[in-house]
């Protein structure tokens, strides 16, 4: 394992005003979001797409830090053949990978899924290092119901988070811990705490178990939320407040950052709540310093309207709206975002 290298390419992905872009849908996800907005899916349409995106010339480089990218879009090229890797690269963007194989049933579990994929992941790691890849993404789905999260749903998806965090570090990869507690349901916010806390603690419980290097890590937890369904909807300021106290508690402070999902918010509130977390003042007025970078890792977020513009022919007006969320999650990185600038 190379600390150095891991520690370095960590601080990177989340240095001062950026963040991360999720661009690592599968493709049954990614052709349904294209058949969606009237596109054909195919390979070719999904290059474009996305080719299109990271071809942005206005200075994007400067609110992203990293792409997380699909296996087959990590092998595709841009429009000039130069390929997908190299080309984020020779802009100052890291390259990513998601290394998951999706969720599947948890067995004796109804409902509850376990994240698979471990299997061969060693020669994968290595492939996608050589391809250019420095760092990876790994998500597990939490979901909250009667009686759910099972023990065993938290043990299980715990325990595969830090064997793929580990292996991953072998090969020189930044690993993104990603154990997601699901917005589906009428659950509280307070329930979304206290189930995000018990992923957490498992999950950084089995990492130390089995040797990961924390200062060369990423976590890609959920806000606080209420479920979508829920009558009890919280205020952007409290989700802050609660979200910072959840990671406060329950995640190492040698972590070198915190890169949200926005989990099925607006592009608006996704925005928002980290602008607040990052604007947060103690009671003498001084900012207050979290013990790690609070970033983001958006997809949806980041995307939704840059998608429809270029389903409409437009690829400029798609660039432009992908560069406006890019920059705005950038100024949330300080505190600096207000309403009156988006357009």
């Amino acid at each position: 394992m190379d600390k150095q290298l891991l520690e370095k390419t960590a601080r990177e992905l989340v240095a001062p005003g950026k963040g991360i872009l999720a661009a690592d849908e599968s493709n049954g996800t990614m052709s349904s979001r294209l058949q969606a907005v009237g596109v054909e899916p195919s390979p070719d349409s999904r290059r474009a797409y996305r080719s299109n995106i990271f071809a942005t010339d206005s200075s994007y480089e400067n609110s992203i830090s990293g792409v997380i990218l699909y296996d087959e879009t990590i092998r595709q090229a841009m429009d000039d053949g130069t390929p997908i890797p190299d080309y984020l690269s020779s802009r100052g963007i890291h390259p990513g990978i998601k290394l998951d194989t999706g969720a599947k049933e948890l067995a004796h579990h109804s409902g509850e899924k376990v994240t698979e994929g471990l299997d061969g992941l060693r020669e994968r790691c290595i492939e996608y290092f050589a391809i250019g890849a420095r760092f990876a993404k790994w998500r597990a789905v939490i979901r909250i119901g009667d009686g759910m999260p099972s023990d065993a749903n938290i043990s299980t998806n715990a325990h595969a988070l830090a064997r793929y965090a580990a292996i991953c570090q072998e090969q020189g990869l930044v690993p993104i811990i990603e154990p997601e507690v699901l917005m589906d349901g009428n659950h509280d916010a307070k329930t979304c705490y206290d189930v995000t806390a018990r992923i957490l603690d498992a999950t950084f419980s089995e990492c130390e178990v089995q040797g990961v290097h924390i200062p060369g890590a990423l976590l890609k937890p959920n806000m606080i939320l209420p479920g979508k369904d829920s009558s009890n909807q919280e205020s952007r300021k409290q989700v802050a407040q609660m979200t910072v106290d959840c990671l406060t508690a329950h995640v190492p402070h040698n972590l070198p950052g915190i890169v949200f999902l926005s989990g099925g918010q607006s592009d608006e509130d996704a925005t928002a709540h980290l602008n607040l977390m990052n604007g947060m003042e103690a009671s003498d007025g001084l900012r207050i310093m979290h013990p790690w970078e609070l970033s983001f890792s958006y997809g949806r977020a980041l995307l939704a309207h840059a998608l429809q513009t270029w389903a409409s022919g437009s690829n400029q007006e798609s660039q432009i709206a992908f560069a406006h969320r890019a920059s705005m999650n950038s100024l949330a990185r300080n505190g600096s975002w207000n309403k009156a600038l988006e357009i």
